[in-house]
């Protein structure tokens, strides 16, 4: 008996403890009820008009900004999604450049009927990439006899030159090319420089040896 009246002791303890928490809980509710009441109260229906306004407007405002965002991530994609492989596709040109100095070069096919087609053969191959790359939007730059532009052009060397004004690009290495208006690879080129005299060129080289 006395162990079954502590159970009912227990069971009481427990139910008290749990209406306890649900008056609790229940205050609360109505306290968090009162305060939105009377913030709405105080808020009169042209401020809660205003306020819905000012949120459509800021709403509108980020989707605009989201719209353009992604038109622009769009745009970029479809101008030069094909940057990378462009660039790869380069080396077509260059190994053929690479190709005609090299038999160019060779004593054996120096002045033969055989260098020469071949040679032109080469010439059209590239002149026909050039062409494909033009029609989708990758144009070489026209480099020779401008100023250097450390934009475009990379200068490899100087040349003494005093036909041309210090910093013209008197020799084209490697051909640069653009991708609409994004630099895809620059020009790799020589620059002019001013002649140096022989009496200022030792003077130089006695000067550096000095430091």
């Amino acid at each position: 008996m006395e162990k079954e009246e502590n159970l009912n002791q227990d069971d009481n303890i427990k139910q008290s403890t749990e209406d306890n928490s649900k008056t609790k809980k229940l205050f609360k509710e109505d306290q968090t009820n009162i305060n939105e009441e009377e913030i709405n109260a105080e808020t009169t229906p042209e401020e809660k008009i205003k306020g819905l306004e000012d949120k459509l407007t800021r709403t509108f405002a980020e989707m605009e900004n989201q719209r353009r965002r992604f038109e622009k991530e769009k745009d970029d994609a479809f101008d030069y999604g094909g940057f990378a492989f462009a660039k790869e596709a380069l080396s077509l040109i260059d190994n053929l450049e690479r190709s005609k100095l090299i038999l160019k070069s060779d004593d054996v096919l120096k002045d033969t009927e055989a260098l020469k087609k071949t040679l032109e053969h080469f010439d059209i191959i590239s002149k026909d990439l050039v062409s494909i790359f033009t029609k989708n939007n990758i144009k070489p730059i026209d480099c020779l006899n401008k100023k250097l532009d450390p934009n475009l052009h990379q200068a490899m060397m100087e040349i003494e030159d005093d036909q041309k004004e210090p910093g013209t690009i008197i020799q084209e290495v490697q051909k640069g090319f653009m991708i609409k208006d994004r630099l895809l690879r620059p020009s790799l080129v020589g620059v002019s420089k001013k002649t140096v005299i022989k009496d200022q060129k030792d003077e130089e080289n006695k000067e550096n040896l000095d430091k």
